[in-house]
């Protein structure tokens, strides 16, 4: 019966939201929104409380369904945050004014129908000049301990502080994105509802961090066919699916060792034995942690909506999920320059896939894909930049 009225419960979240979703057909810059996105609850105190149906699954009895288990718990996520400052986030994020020139906004390497990725092998800034790294999607960062390939931020707010500084990617600086938002009424207002015990005062960089990141937790992808799967719905995957599903769990291609359920991530950094595009080395993780065994290390992505974010790697090596996954069934170490001393995670091994059973992992990564509560874009934005329909590009795009 509890089961029932969560499950209830659960849904009406849902229906809920889509409210929230839809409601921004027209510009409204006068008053943020007052209810949460779907699948969060608005509690007394106007703080907006994740609700899933993997909170049933809390290790309360001390019993531990193991590696791959598919009714296993969420981690701890972040959530919290007012509906207001969700609301201001979202404008943030689609917004260009918060770069140096206004042509660059968080939502260009990280665009929604592109997995909250950009298709791009790098990314590009400002500059017009392919970046070192490929964007990471988004999806699910509200569980996240660290962040950038590199593990280098340990929150959403030092993480959104990153590109907003850094000369090629968003190119502003601390005052002048402080100057250029107190600048804009519309702004001054919405910041007032967001954070109403201010009164009059001008807007902080820590509460423009807070509502950036209050909107980036609301990016939950954990309702695909997959996740109905795992709560007992037979009929959720196909054969196929299926199939794929139990070669991912099994002990020969060991992918749930590092790609764990429910995020599809353990949140480690691994050295897996890419070699770079260019022929450079990047060094990963090791500059992160001072530790020279974490050489060519990075974070172990989640394959949530891997199959909107391709090509794939923290430098876009792959196009293909069948070719990601055959790079782990080609020996270990396979790729690794001779200059190169690695000490390749030991997790990474030869499993000797056959063409079909990568075939099968494929169809199972893919129904890992759920966009059911992708956020509304809006049509505008507060500091009147008309906002570009065609993402930034370079030379090296694959779409």
């Amino acid at each position: 019966m509890k089961q029932f009225i969560f499950i209830a419960s659960f849904l009406l979240l849902l229906i809920s939201g889509w409210r929230y979703m839809a409601s921004d057909h027209q510009p409204q810059f006068a008053t943020l929104c007052s209810t949460c996105p779907p699948g969060f609850e608005l509690d007394d105190k106007n703080r907006c409380r994740l609700r899933s149906l993997y909170q049933m699954y809390e290790n309360k009895d001390g019993n531990n369904p193991g590696v791959g288990g598919l009714k296993t718990a969420l981690p701890a996520v972040r959530d919290g945050f007012t509906p207001q400052q969700i609301d201001l986030g979202r404008y943030l994020f689609f917004d260009p004014v918060l770069s140096a020139d206004g042509t660059v906004s968080c939502a260009s390497c990280h665009q929604p129908d592109k997995g909250f990725s950009d298709g791009l092998r790098t990314s590009v800034g400002i500059t017009h000049i392919p970046l070192k790294r490929a964007a990471p999607s988004l999806w699910n960062v509200a569980f996240l301990k660290n962040f950038f390939w590199d593990a280098r931020a340990t929150s959403l707010e030092e993480q959104i502080a990153g590109p907003l500084y850094a000369a090629d990617e968003m190119g502003t600086t601390r005052d002048q994105l402080l100057k250029t938002l107190n600048g804009i009424e519309a702004y001054r207002d919405l910041f007032r509802q967001a954070f109403p015990q201010k009164a009059n005062t001008p807007i902080e960089l820590n509460e423009v961090y807070t509502c950036i990141a209050a909107f980036e937790a609301t990016l939950i992808s954990l309702n695909s066919r997959y996740d109905q799967y795992a709560h007992g719905y037979a009929n959720a995957l196909n054969k196929n699916e299926i199939e794929g599903l139990n070669i991912f769990r099994s002990f020969v291609a060991r992918c749930t060792e590092c790609h764990t359920p429910p995020l599809f991530t353990n949140q480690q950094v691994a050295v897996i034995g890419l070699a770079e595009p260019d022929h450079t080395f990047d060094e990963g993780a090791a500059k992160t942690f001072n530790d020279p065994t974490l050489k060519g290390a990075f974070k172990v992505p989640s394959l949530r909506n891997a199959a909107r974010t391709a090509p794939y790697t923290h430098s876009g090596r792959f196009e293909k999920l069948e070719d990601m996954i055959a790079f782990y069934t080609q020996g270990r170490g396979h790729e690794v320059p001779p200059t190169e001393k690695l000490r390749i995670h030991w997790h990474i091994w030869e499993p000797h896939l056959r063409h079909d059973e990568i075939d099968r992992i494929a169809d199972f990564i893919s129904a890992l894909t759920d966009e059911s509560f992708k956020p509304q874009i809006p049509e505008a934005v507060p500091s009147g930049i008309k906002l570009k329909k065609e993402p930034l590009t370079h030379s090296l795009s694959l779409k």
